[in-house]
């Protein structure tokens, strides 16, 4: 184990709501999370592999459209079921989460731990600004992803502790 945390906001800033991603990574580093790496990504699987590298745990944010559409509505998703509820909505990007993580999988690439938080989204529209749902669902957001940050690092022993 590395302890390793990444964290990688995807989206499109410059796509309305899919800019709630990088909000996140701008938002935490304003803050300061010394404890993880933060990135941002367009989606490519690729390029999101290239980012997580040999990370323990890695922590995306996104929005994303549901067929439901509840805007500002946040979903936490861990491990596979991530990769089966990123299949079954309507990722903003070309390929998905689903096939970044078969790709990973593939190529013995899987972090060891894997949380998605996604806010639903209302406006994937070129323009800048978050709707207000999503807006208003981003502080939340933000928490949910520093969270997952902290057990993450709660999770992996000291250097040197060898309980």
């Amino acid at each position: 184990m590395t302890g390793r945390v990444v964290v990688i906001g995807v989206g499109n800033p410059f796509r309305r709501d899919d800019g709630a991603g990088p909000a996140v990574i701008e938002s935490l580093r304003a803050r300061g999370a010394p404890a993880a790496v933060l990135a941002l990504s367009d989606g490519d699987p690729g390029r999101l592999l290239d980012l997580w590298g040999p990370a323990d745990t890695v922590v995306l944010a996104e929005a994303v459209r549901s067929p439901a559409g509840r805007p500002g509505r946040l979903h936490t998703l861990r491990g596979g079921r991530a990769a089966s509820l990123a299949a079954a909505t309507a990722s903003t990007h070309g390929l998905g989460l689903a096939e970044t993580v078969a790709l990973a999988a593939a190529l013995d690439r899987l972090p060891r731990a894997l949380v998605v938080h996604a806010v639903e989204g209302a406006d994937f529209t070129p323009g800048l600004g978050l709707t207000d749902a999503v807006r208003a669902a981003l502080p939340a957001l933000v928490g949910l992803v520093a969270g997952s940050v902290r057990a993450a690092c709660r999770a992996v022993p000291p250097v040197g502790d060898l309980r």
